[in-house]
């Protein structure tokens, strides 16, 4: 053990910030060719701006943040909350459509030189109003959830779904779920289903409304049966619950020969139910999934996959946003991303091909 010194309990003291006027002493220039050096201006020589630049590496130099975003008037932060969760907090992260969401949007937004501050789903304004936020991101807001309306009201610029498409203040990206259930739907009747069941979230964001309105659409348009299953809660378990109701038919009743399972779900785990009721995949039943799980690759049979492009929603949600921070845009904008159907061997059957 190391002997007590005088202080013990007491914090350490911070260690002094090199400034730069530290660095430019260092480096035998003046305090104004060091900042030139550093923030790519002036016309200096390729061997100055490298001898400035070198000099603050090694002293560990870093510009004064607090003072440089006063002077622009904005924090550089931008709030993150998603809204279909109210209940869970933090668990959404635990989805991959949401983690890769929420990765993409804090990668693109540190590229825009913006941090992202995660705030707990249902979020309060006794929450956030203390917060310097510049923007703040709502994804898939719950119907009567107040966060946006607090937000505009308090003018800070809101990034969402089409919810909140024309009105001031707010830009919105969606995904075409209309064209996306037309497109699964129609891909599971090509191969020969007729029975098609699906399961969604029993929650009122925007996207599954327009989910469950289109299959009710499709369904009429082709005279077939509108089978669906909602799932109360979100999770593994849950789901494959809602997917063993859909599959428990009755002794003599007609069976369903295929599932959209909307509601996120572990692939393995979806198949593993079907064959727990006597289905084999694809040939008595037709599997798609909405799922961003890298498991689909690689399940007997590999799953069929409807992506909602996380990736893209978040690139141009952000765009759409600091359009607004930095070059004041106020008209309202947005952005309806198309969405990708992996066909793969679940959902097809022998003799029919991709």
């Amino acid at each position: 053990m190391t002997e007590a010194s005088g202080h013990e309990g007491q914090p350490s003291p911070p260690t002094p910030r090199v400034r730069l006027v530290d660095v430019a002493r260092e480096a035998g220039l003046s305090k104004t060719t060091v900042s030139a050096a550093l923030n790519g201006t002036g016309r200096l020589s390729p061997a100055v701006r490298e001898r400035a630049r070198e000099t603050a590496r090694r002293m560990g130099y870093r510009p004064n943040a607090t003072a440089r975003h006063l002077r622009a008037g904005r924090a550089r932060l931008i709030g993150y909350v998603v809204g279909g969760a109210p209940d869970a907090l933090w668990t959404y992260l635990e989805s991959p459509y949401f983690a890769r969401l929420t990765g993409a949007t804090a990668a693109t937004s540190l590229l825009r030189g913006y941090a992202v501050v995660l705030l707990p789903a249902g979020t309060l304004q006794g929450e956030w109003s203390d917060l310097s936020l510049d923007g703040v991101i709502v994804a898939d807001p719950v119907a009567g959830d107040t966060v946006i309306e607090d937000l505009l009201a308090a003018g800070i610029p809101v990034f969402s779904d089409r919810s909140v498409e024309g009105r001031p203040g707010a830009s919105w990206v969606d995904v075409d779920a209309e064209g996306a259930v037309r497109e699964a739907l129609d891909h599971l009747r090509e191969q020969g289903a007729r029975r098609p069941v699906l399961v969604v979230p029993d929650i009122a964001t925007r996207f599954h409304v327009e989910v469950e309105a289109a299959h009710r659409a499709w369904c009429a348009a082709h005279g077939l049966p509108e089978l669906a299953v909602r799932v109360a809660e979100s999770g593994n378990g849950p789901v494959v619950r809602a997917v063993e109701t859909a599959l428990d038919t009755p002794e003599g009743a007609e069976r369903p020969d295929a599932l959209l399972v909307v509601a996120e779900a572990s692939p393995p785990l979806v198949l593993e139910a079907a064959r727990r009721y006597g289905y084999e995949v694809p040939d008595d039943l037709l599997v798609v999934l909405v799922s961003e799980d890298a498991t689909a690759l690689y399940t007997d049979p590999p799953v069929t996959t409807l992506s909602l492009r996380p990736e893209a929603v978040a690139e141009a949600g952000v765009e759409h946003l600091v359009a607004v921070l930095e070059h004041g845009r106020r008209e309202p904008a947005g952005t309806l991303v198309p969405t990708r159907l992996d066909v793969r061997a679940s959902s097809v059957r022998s003799g029919r091909g991709e």
